[in-house]
C-alpha cells in the first residue's frame, strides 16, 4: 500500500510528457494531418483563382470581394442544419463524402462553361460543407487521439497549419497563376481534394455513427444545436472560443486604411496583416511544447482575459515597428485555446461531439464574419486606431464576463474524473503505443 502512494502523487508530472512527437506517432494523426495540409491548400488555391477568375469575366470589384465573402457566409447555415450529419453517420464516410463533393464542385468550376453565378453558387456549396467537414475531423480526432493531451496537441498542430496557410498560401497560390490560368488552378485543386479523400479513406479506420438519432436530419441537427447551446457550461465555453477571435479580427481587416492612416502605404499592408498569425503560431508553438497540460489549463481564464489587451496600444496610434509587435503579441494570446479545448472535450457527451464541434465552427466563422463587417462599418465614421482601441476594450470586458462564467460552471475535477474516467482508462495505452490500441470509442 505504502508504495501506491508515490504514483497518484507523481502522476501528474511524468505522465504528462509535453511536445508534438507524440501525436506524430500516432498513424491515423499522421494521415489527417496530412489530408487536412491537401484540404486547406486545395480552398486557399480555389479562392485565388476564383477571385482572380471572376474578376476577369465580369471587371467587378464587388463580385470579386464577394467570392470571398461566400467562403464564410454559409457556414452558419450549414453548421446548424447539417450538423447531425456529423453524429448520424460514420465519420470516416462522412470527411471522403465532403472532400468528394469539394471535388466534384471545384471540377465544376474549372469547367470553361460554367457561368459567374455558377461560379459563387459552387463556392457557396463548399462553404456549406466545410462546417460538418472540420466539425466531423474535431470529433474523429478524439477517438484517435483521446480526448485528453493529446488531442490538445493534435489540434493545436491543425491550427498552426491554418495559420501558416495564412502567411505562405496566398503568396504560394499568386506564384501558381503566373504559370497556368485560374482555371487551370482549380483543376489542382480538384486533385488536393481528391487526395485528400484517399487519404482519408485509407488511412483511417472505420467507426461506428456516435448518434443513432432517426427522423429528418435539419430536426435532428437543430436538437442537437439545441443541446450544445441549452448546456451552460458548453455555452460558455464555446463563446469564450468565439468572442476573442471577433474582436482580434478588427485591425487585419483594416489593415489597409490603417496603413493609410499612419503613412506607410501599400508595403506595410503586409506587415499588418502577417503580424497576427505570427504570434499565434508562436504562442502555440510554445505553449503545446514548453507546457504540461495542467499548465495550460491554467492559463486558460487569465489569457483570455488578456489577449485583446494589446489592441488598446493603438490608442497612440504606433507605426510600423510597434504595431506588428502589438499584433503579435495579441495572437501570442490565442494559446489559451489549447487548455480549453481539453476542457470542451470533457464537457461534451460522446454522443453528442460531432455536433458540438461542427457548432463551434459554424459560429467562430461566423462571428468572425460579423466582427469584419461591425469593424469596417466603424471605421465609417471613426478612425481605425480608435476603433481598434475600442474593439480591445469591448472585447476585453466580454472575455473578463466569459471568465467568470466559465469559472462559475466549472465542473469539480472529482466528478470530471467519475464522468470521463472509463474513457481515459481505455484510452491509456494509446499513449505508449498509439492509434493501434484503441478501437472502442464511438
Amino acid at each position: 500500500m505504502p508504495a501506491t502512494n508515490p504514483m497518484p502523487a507523481t502522476d501528474p508530472a511524468p505522465a504528462d510528457p509535453t511536445g508534438y512527437t507524440r501525436v506524430f506517432a500516432v498513424r491515423e494523426f499522421r494521415a489527417v494531418f496530412a489530408a487536412h495540409s491537401l484540404s486547406l491548400l486545395g480552398v486557399v488555391v480555389s479562392e485565388i483563382a476564383l477571385t482572380v477568375l471572376v474578376y476577369g469575366l465580369t471587371g467587378s470589384p464587388l463580385l470579386s470581394a464577394l467570392t470571398f465573402a461566400l467562403g464564410m457566409l454559409p457556414y452558419l447555415v450549414g453548421g446548424t442544419l447539417l450538423s447531425g450529419i456529423a453524429d448520424r453517420y460514420p465519420p470516416r464516410r462522412v470527411l471522403v463524402v465532403c472532400d468528394v463533393v469539394c471535388a466534384g464542385c471545384a471540377g465544376l468550376m474549372a469547367l470553361p462553361a460554367t457561368p459567374v453565378a455558377g461560379l459563387l453558387a459552387l463556392r457557396c456549396a463548399i462553404a456549406l460543407v466545410a462546417p460538418v467537414f472540420n466539425g466531423t475531423r474535431m470529433a474523429t480526432l478524439t477517438d484517435i487521439l483521446g480526448d485528453g493531451d493529446l488531442f490538445v496537441l493534435g489540434r493545436s498542430l491543425l491550427r498552426i497549419v491554418s495559420q501558416s496557410s495564412v502567411l505562405v498560401g496566398f503568396g504560394l497560390g499568386g506564384v501558381l497563376l503566373t504559370v497556368v490560368s485560374p482555371r487551370g488552378a482549380l483543376v489542382i485543386t480538384v486533385c488536393t481534394f481528391a487526395v485528400s479523400a484517399v487519404l482519408l479513406r485509407c488511412g483511417t479506420r472505420r467507426r461506428p455513427a456516435r448518434g443513432g438519432g432517426g427522423g429528418a436530419l435539419v430536426r435532428y441537427s437543430l436538437g442537437g444545436a439545441r443541446q450544445v447551446l441549452g448546456d451552460r457550461r458548453v455555452r460558455a465555453l464555446l463563446l469564450l472560443f468565439w468572442v476573442p477571435p471577433m474582436f482580434l479580427v478588427a485591425p487585419e481587416v483594416l489593415a489597409a486604411p490603417y496603413a493609410d492612416e499612419i503613412g506607410v502605404g501599400v508595403a506595410g499592408v503586409g506587415l499588418l496583416m502577417c503580424a497576427l498569425p505570427v504570434g499565434t503560431i508562436a504562442g502555440e508553438l510554445y505553449a503545446g511544447s514548453a507546457l504540461s497540460a495542467h499548465g495550460r489549463a491554467r492559463i486558460v481564464l487569465p489569457l483570455a482575459c488578456l489577449t485583446l489587451v494589446p489592441l488598446v496600444a493603438y490608442a497612440l496610434t504606433p507605426g510600423l515597428l510597434l504595431a506588428p509587435a502589438v499584433l503579435a503579441l495579441a495572437g501570442a494570446g490565442s494559446a489559451y485555446t489549447l487548455g480549453l479545448d481539453r476542457w470542451f472535450a470533457d464537457a461534451v457527451p460522446d454522443g453528442l461531439r460531432g455536433r458540438a464541434m461542427t457548432v463551434h465552427t459554424a459560429g467562430l466563422m461566423t462571428l468572425q464574419g460579423v466582427g469584419m463587417a461591425l469593424a469596417g462599418l466603424a471605421a465609417e465614421f471613426f478612425a481605425v486606431s480608435t476603433v481598434v482601441t475600442g474593439a480591445g476594450v469591448l472585447g476585453t470586458v466580454c472575455c473578463l464576463l466569459l471568465a467568470r462564467e466559465v469559472r462559475r460552471t466549472r465542473v469539480p475535477a472529482e466528478g470530471a474524473r467519475v464522468r470521463t474516467g472509463k474513457r481515459r482508462r481505455e484510452r491509456t495505452p494509446e499513449l505508449r503505443d498509439g492509434a493501434d490500441q484503441h478501437m472502442t470509442g464511438g
